[in-house]
């Protein structure tokens, strides 16, 4: 086998992250998350930097589709952590930015009514 055939096609990567990362979502497994995400990104910078008419635009779009029902999963699975969350009396997390977009900041508490 020569090397040029050794070497991955950055889809096949991709499509491989991508069945990973869903198996990891069905599964809860948190670890193959990571995991797979990281696995994804790296197949992403190689299909970017892959030479001109080494893509095909089918494949890719599947691949796409096939990246946005695993956001789907992800966003479901966030919504019962947060749903857990609450009903076991436990904070969640909220998205709050500051001034300068960043994440983490604190919300501030705000009086509603007058009571």
């Amino acid at each position: 086998m020569s090397a040029a055939l050794a070497i991955e096609h950055p889809l096949e990567a991709l499509e491989r992250a991508l069945d990973a990362e869903r198996r990891a979502l069905l599964d809860n497994d948190v670890d193959a998350l990571l995991a797979s995400t990281a696995d994804k990104l790296a197949a992403l910078r190689r299909a970017e930097s892959a030479q001109p008419g080494m893509i095909a635009a089918e494949r890719l779009e599947a691949l796409r589709l096939q990246n946005q029902a695993n956001g789907v999963l992800l966003s479901r699975r966030r919504r019962e952590v947060g749903w857990a969350l609450r009903h076991l009396g436990r904070v969640e997390s909220t998205g709050v930015y500051d001034s300068r977009g960043q994440p983490g900041a604190r919300p501030q508490a705000r009086c509603l009514g007058v009571g």
